[in-house]
């Protein structure tokens, strides 16, 4: 089962892509950090690219293909309607640096919203070789990202060239497309993630919102036993209320 709409659980995929600093500096080689006043052009957003889980419609804006405004402006209201953000270290860098967009054209923050950030649980859960989205999602058996020619695409975008900006959009949707199914291939490894049952309230896997369960054994504590639950999709689970327990414990 995947929820989405209205009333429903709403999560959200969403990548963006940014234009570097421009500034003044003496040689490429200095070690010391550029200082502020060198700055003669800040980092700006270049375009965004975002889906629902479970939805088809990939939503993407840029700089070249609309008001900057308005790109900015839009993904603040996607951000809203949202209950949880999947991203892949977004944590770190696409939320602040959304933030700092925000203050720049006068937005408040949007609706509070959970974050789910697939970097961050790849990096606790696993000991791949290496932790970028384009290893991880092929050791799932993902097709990776886009190749590109690298900072020269970024360069071009800048540049206004439209075949650049035809590759980058499909850069930056393949990318969200790439989140939403590693985040179904995370799922049932995952614990500390938002719940769909909690979030839909509703009695049904917390991974996928699934309500065909599987009663598989049971969970122990100290205290008491619980039933355990098996999902298709590989999530386990357990009940929340003792089916018994004891009234004595160790010290």
């Amino acid at each position: 089962m995947c929820f989405y709409g209205e009333g429903n659980v709403k999560i959200l995929a969403l990548d963006i892509e940014t234009r570097p600093n421009v500034a003044l500096v003496w040689d490429l080689w200095s070690s010391a950090p550029v200082p502020p006043q060198a700055v003669t052009e800040a980092t700006t957003m270049l375009c965004w690219a975002a889906k629902w889980i479970g939805d088809p419609t990939v939503h993407f804006r840029s700089t070249f293909h609309d008001n900057e405004k308005k790109m900015v402006k839009e993904i603040w209201k996607l951000l809203g309607e949202a209950d949880a953000v999947v991203h892949y270290n977004g944590s770190k860098f696409d939320i602040p640096y959304l933030n700092m967009e925000f203050v720049r054209h006068k937005l408040g923050p949007p609706s509070p919203y959970k974050q789910i950030d697939l970097y961050k649980f790849v990096k606790k859960s696993f000991s791949f070789p290496s932790k970028k989205l384009v290893y991880v999602s092929r050791e799932f058996g993902l097709e990776g990202k886009i190749e590109h020619e690298g900072f020269a695409l970024w360069k071009k975008c800048i540049d206004k060239d439209p075949d650049a900006w035809t590759r980058m959009r499909k850069y930056n949707i393949r990318d969200v497309e790439l989140l939403e199914d590693l985040y179904t291939k995370l799922r049932p490894w995952g614990y500390g993630l938002p719940s769909y049952g909690a979030m839909s309230g509703t009695d049904v896997c917390p991974a996928c919102g699934s309500d065909q369960l599987q009663r598989r054994g049971w969970e122990y504590t100290k205290t008491g036993r619980y039933q355990r639950y098996f999902c298709k999709c590989g999530k386990w689970s357990r009940a929340t209320k003792r089916e018994s327990a004891t009234a004595i414990t160790e010290i």
